[in-house]
């Protein structure tokens, strides 16, 4: 064996369901031919930790595959050591609900990209980019790259303090081709998709592309109201010599009904079913009028109150129920890369993206009645006005940038630089609409017009440079050292239209930042490898998270005296191969600097932004395991197990040194200590089918750790059938059976969805979608 096939092969992942991963777009898929490619071993299914001396591991679209279409790749990867994602929803794709965390890094602390252009921090409120499910279709991710613990030193993200993700997109393939699939299942899920390679246009070696629609449309689980995504991904690849240009152009247009936040007293008293009470406006109104006319008799379970209202439709706080919410996402994104072999020694790459974003994110608000004579969705005045108003957060992105490399190979040394650039300018707006008392007279999945009053509005401008320098050494055959640094400085500039006055900029900048890592190959079946990093987060330019979304004291405070988060991460691990068993282990220590916490100020829906807190240090150290065992002819099984332990260093402390919260010693939000996954896969060629079970440890989710959530674990189950000669992997069709949360665990996945506080009783958690199937049949013609 060859320690190039070792070092493909090795890692934790890329020995997981390997036999599951003989789906006929694996085949293909990668290379951007559609010439059949039999996997004939785990090496060439999945690529792990090829040349790297940090802990690295990719997950392939035969993977994605036996999860039901449509799913997030975010949940394909939590398969991995290290990764914890959360969702209430089946398919991970519900962006108010969707967490990541590695290791301790939450989602905004990571970098994501797809085929190198940015995506910013995928939060739900995005200021600088847009989440996965948004920027491409799910079936159109030819492999997911996950570095758990520092990315490569060109990452395009100024988020990046921890991990890094990276998509890369399916290419079109050389030969005409057509995908078809459709997807029924629970909640009447329905999806539909069609793929049409054109194949190499003018002959060989020429214009090739590819376009592909999907229309994904789903009822909520529970409660009333519609999840529903359509897109376009548009592909296309043109040789230029011994170069080529690449070129993506996808759209999304994603409307969905939120769920109603809960607190851990309301799942207690109202149960995981209890959602808003979208089929009832009579009662929504009912509610509203009762809270509005006493107010400081609310909800009496948490001691405000006498507990006389007589709220109804089961409630017994305002707080229990809204009438609805929404969160409505159009998106843009359009990039083209030209990639060139100058010489032998010399690659060039150079991309430029652009990307436009229009949401809005809606709450049928109680707490602001609408005023008589305010329009409605047409612009007519409301004569019989209602106790409540549509609430909105607007966003506006307009960002483009531009990312290149080079590469020099001189002896032993192979050299790279690059750069990344971009300038974004985004506008955040809270608005309130009109509603008339008698009929919900706005459509929650419709973009909202005419409103009646504009609480704040700010525009900013986000400029963001970044440089990168490094050398790959290879020392001898077994023996290889990188080392390098980058540059990075981030000026986010806001402009006050209404509200608070904000106007003003921070900057966050480092020159040198660096990296250095060392992989050693003992023999052909084992490697060590260790490596350091030191990353910074840039500030985000935002109302609602970052030190924008502070009080405007808060922020004249903030803003001269802030230091950016930055963390020094080390780690080092050991990928082995023994006859039928191949795993990897690995350890880490992160040491974060002027960790910011963002304390939320009241109940969710009143939108009261957020204070800043500084934390000072954060401790995090962990070991990570994994390994497959292929046990038998067409069977294999896979386990991985993570231990982290994270706390903060100090209490938080105001500017006059009193304490504020006694968070030194406490273990940091939501980041379970242990995270462990068994699965047993079987595939003959024709039959396949995976049981995977997946165990999430206890999560604090106040800052003082007086609250948390229990440990849970969820089993899915996957079987499918394949039409076709094993030969064959271009022609065929195929059924396949996903059942998620197999055995109907009732159980709290997200955990943060309304924000944090110091202390317990925040509507922020959202229990864990019950058991579904889904059926889909899928052929390529």
């Amino acid at each position: 064996m060859s320690n190039h096939r070792l070092l493909m092969g090795v890692s934790a992942l890329a020995f997981s369901l390997a036999g599951l991963a003989f789906a006929p777009s694996a085949a293909f898929a990668q290379t951007g031919t559609d010439a059949p490619q039999t996997p004939s071993s785990l090496d060439d299914v999945l690529v792990f930790g090829q040349g790297q001396s940090r802990q690295q591991a990719s997950v392939t679209e035969a993977i994605i595959a036996m999860e039901a279409p449509g799913t997030s790749p975010l949940k394909a990867i939590e398969r991995l050591p290290g990764v914890s994602f959360q969702s209430a929803d089946a398919f991970g794709n519900y962006e108010w609900s969707a967490r990541l965390v590695l290791r301790s890094f939450n989602q905004n602390q990571l970098g994501f990209t797809l085929d190198g252009v940015p995506l910013g921090d995928m939060s739900y409120g995005n200021h600088n980019g847009l989440h996965i499910s948004r920027a491409t279709i799910s079936e159109n991710v030819a492999r997911v790259d996950v570095a758990q613990g520092s990315g490569a030193l060109g990452t395009a993200s100024s988020s990046n303090l921890g991990g890094t993700i990276q998509f890369v997109s399916r290419r079109p393939t050389e030969n005409f081709g057509v995908d078809l699939a459709g997807t029924y299942g629970s909640e009447n899920t329905s999806r539909g998709l069609v793929r049409i390679d054109t194949g190499s246009l003018f002959g060989d070696d020429s214009l090739r592309a590819s376009l592909t629609y999907v229309d994904h449309q789903a009822d909520k689980w529970k409660g009333f109201g519609e999840q529903n995504q359509k897109q376009l991904n548009l592909n296309a690849v043109l040789p230029v010599g011994r170069g080529e240009l690449y070129g993506f152009y996808n759209t999304s247009e994603r409307r969905e009904n939120d769920y109603q936040d809960m607190s851990l007293e309301q799942i207690s008293r109202l149960g995981r079913n209890w959602d808003n009470n979208s089929d009832n406006y009579g009662n929504a109104v009912t509610n509203a009028d009762i809270y509005q006319a006493n107010p400081g008799g609310d909800c009496p379970q948490l001691g405000g109150g006498s507990g006389t209202n007589a709220y109804v439709g089961g409630a017994s706080c305002i707080d229990d129920a809204y009438f609805n919410a929404a969160g409505l996402r159009d998106d843009t994104l359009a990039a083209l890369t030209f990639t060139y072999p100058v010489t032998d020694h010399l690659d060039i790459s150079l991309t430029g993206y652009a990307h436009k974003n229009e949401g809005q994110g809606l709450w049928w608000s109680p707490y602001v009645p609408t005023p008589a004579g305010a329009p409605d969705q047409t612009g007519t005045a409301i004569v019989n006005p209602s106790p409540i108003s549509v609430r909105t957060t607007e966003y506006d992105i307009d960002r483009r940038g531009i990312v290149g490399s080079a590469t020099l190979v001189v002896g032993m040394h192979t050299l790279e630089g690059g750069f990344w650039m971009e300038n974004n300018d985004f506008t955040q707006a809270r608005r309130f609409y009109g509603l008339d008392r008698v009929a919900n007279t706005r459509n929650s999945l419709d973009f909202l017009a005419n409103p009646f009053f504009t609480q704040w509005a700010y525009d900013f401008a986000t400029e963001t440079r970044h440089y990168y320098l490094q050398d790959t050494w290879t020392v001898t055959d077994a023996l290889t050292v990188n080392f390098g640094f980058k540059s990075l400085a981030v000026e986010n500039t806001a402009t006050t239209i209404t509200g608070a006055n904000k106007t003003g900029t921070i900057k966050a900048d480092d020159n040198f930042l660096p990296q250095i890592g060392v992989a050693f190959e003992v023999n052909e079946d084992h490697q060590l490898f260790a490596s350091y990093t030191e990353n910074m987060r840039a500030y985000e330019s935002s109302n609602t998270g970052g030190p924008f979304s502070a009080t405007a004291a808060g922020f004249a405070a903030l803003q001269n005296n802030l230091e950016p988060e930055s963390s020094k991460t080390i780690e080092a691990g050991w990928r082995f191969r023994m006859d039928q068993i191949q795993g990897s282990v690995a350890v880490y220590d992160v040491r974060f600097e002027n960790r910011l916490l963002g304390v939320a100020l009241g109940a969710p829906i009143l939108g009261l932004g957020n204070g800043i807190q500084n934390v000072g240090a954060v401790q995090s150290r962990g070991f990570e395991a994994a390994a497959i065992w292929s046990f038998a002819q067409n069977w294999s099984a896979y386990g991985s197990f993570s231990y982290n332990d994270s706390t903060y260093q100090d209490d938080v402390l105001d500017g006059a040194g009193v304490l504020v919260a006694a968070t030194a010693g406490k273990t940091v939000l939501n980041t379970p200590e242990t995270l462990a996954r068994g699965e047993v896969a079987y595939d003959d060629g024709h039959l396949y089918a995976t049981l995977a079970g997946a165990f999430t440890g206890s999560r604090f989710s106040s800052y003082l750790n007086d609250e948390s959530v229990d440990s849970y674990t969820v089993f899915e189950l996957t079987a499918g059938y394949r039409f076709l000669d094993r030969a064959d992997w271009l022609d065929g069709t195929i059924v396949q059976l996903n059942v998620t949360n197999l055995f109907d665990e009732d159980y709290i996945s997200t955990v943060g969805s309304g924000g944090f506080q110091n202390t317990a009783g925040r509507q922020t958690f959202l229990p864990g979608a019950p058991r579904q199937a889904f059926v889909t049949l899928r052929r390529r013609f």
